[in-house]
């Protein structure tokens, strides 16, 4: 028995989804536990690229079977065009299992979504406007669609007219917007319905036996650390537990079932969306990173905010994570740097006007809001690296760099990201073993 969970250990888009795809080929099952089709992972494979957002990185993999879990809000029209668009390069995904339990974004979902974040202004959170905030709200004032609903037409009706009452009076007299019809929204939900039922499985039960038969499962998590509803920046933050409690809430499983906890950080950090960020570069030097490591969101295309390395957000993710090892991705970025800044601690100005050193993470946001990084510079490498296999191969001060982040991350590195291919990749210790 091997339950592994994947995380990201910064605020998201770190490489989850090269190392899920990486650590899937050696395991039986790949589990996403959390969130939506607001989580966007790319997949490179034999010079393919593959953009995925509802369903596991391992779908790739012809040899696991990927698991939607309860914990995962699931926009139907997305999961089925992501579907047919991996079938139509050859990707088989009829071992597809999604959760009976799992909730479903509904169309109003959405409309709620956008029209909420558009009226909040300045004060809007950054959402990507696909309705997972709503769908979980929905979830937590028990009004919302699960997907063994959808095979009860009078039941669903009864569900969507509840959800609908107050929607549609805040939609008509807040947001001046047309009022929307119960019975089309049924029949939509029911004939998208039936095409999810081949797929609908009691995947608690099923992890579960999988684990107690010796397989190994990956618990994969969508967002990332700093995005947790409860441990992360908030409240810009997202509606779901991407940390690795969440794995278990997310799919019926018990914390004595995981094994080991990996994180994924990047060699840099970056951002989407509102929300305090204290290493971000604006500049020159936030766009050369921008430009060197392409980052432009899978899910909404949007330009990501980008920083040095943030020490203190890596210990962070150690802690509330439980990280066993981390993976850190895209180090051949920073290749080209004379010298490269790490966040090792914060400044931050009190009320008083005096200035704290924290190098913890502050629980105050506005403490966090106002940090001001405080850096140590270490010394870049010019060479080339993506074509390095070995740890020991790598520049002198590429390795310094290197063990300069577990050091300062409390936690062993145990995989090192030198590339966007499924190959680019220096394995330091064993994830599985």
């Amino acid at each position: 028995m091997a339950g592994i969970v994947l995380i990201g250990a910064q605020w998201g888009d770190e490489g989850k989804g090269k190392a899920t795809d990486l650590i899937g080929t050696r395991v039986d099952y790949v589990a996403r536990f959390n969130g939506g089709n607001n989580a966007g992972h790319t997949v490179v494979v034999d010079g393919q690229t593959y953009a995925l957002h509802l369903l596991p990185s391992g779908i790739i993999n012809p040899n696991i079977i990927p698991v939607i879990g309860n914990g995962v809000v699931i926009d139907m029209e997305v999961l089925f065009q992501e579907i047919d668009a991996l079938e139509s390069r050859g990707i088989d995904c009829s071992k597809l299992l999604v959760s009976d339990s799992a909730h479903i974004i509904a169309p109003y979902d959405r409309v709620i979504d956008k029209v909420t974040e558009r009226f909040l202004g300045k004060h809007k959170i950054g959402t990507t406007g696909r309705g997972i905030g709503p769908t979980y709200a929905d979830k937590i004032n028990r009004v919302g669609i699960r997907v063994h609903d959808l095979f009860h037409p009078d039941h669903l009706r009864d569900k969507v007219e509840a959800s609908l009452h107050q929607k549609n009076q805040m939609l008509v007299k807040l947001y001046n917007r047309r009022a929307i019809d119960v019975d089309q929204t049924t029949e939509e939900l029911l004939k998208l319905g039936e095409r999810l039922r081949p797929y609908v499985a009691n995947t608690q039960n099923v992890l579960n036996q999988a684990l107690n038969q010796d397989n190994t499962v990956l618990f994969e998590g969508g967002q990332a650390t700093m995005l947790d509803i409860d441990h992360g920046t908030y409240p810009f933050v997202t509606s779901s537990n991407p940390t690795a409690g969440g794995a278990c809430t997310g799919t019926g499983v018990g914390p004595t079932k995981i094994d080991r906890v990996i994180g994924v950080s990047k060699a840099y950090i970056t951002r989407v969306g509102e929300g305090p960020f204290p290493t971000e570069l604006d500049g020159e030097e936030g766009e050369w990173l921008r430009a060197q490591g392409h980052e432009y969101g899978v899910t909404t295309g949007r330009p990501r905010r980008c920083g040095w390395f943030d020490a203190v957000v890596n210990r962070y993710a150690t802690e509330v994570n439980g990280l066993t090892d981390i993976v850190l991705t895209k180090l051949d970025v920073l290749t080209g740097l004379e010298r490269i800044p790490v966040c090792v601690a914060y400044q931050v100005e009190n009320a008083d006007g005096t200035v704290t050193r924290h190098d913890t993470m502050p629980t105050d946001q506005e403490a966090f809001a106002t940090a001001r990084p405080i850096y140590e510079e270490l010394p870049g490498w010019s060479e080339d690296i993506s074509q390095v296999r070995r740890f020991e191969d790598l520049p002198v001060n590429t390795r310094n760099y290197v063990h300069r982040l577990e050091e300062l991350s409390g936690c062993r590195i145990s995989a090192i990201g030198v590339g966007a291919a499924r190959e680019q990749i220096i394995s330091v210790h064993d994830l599985l073993d």
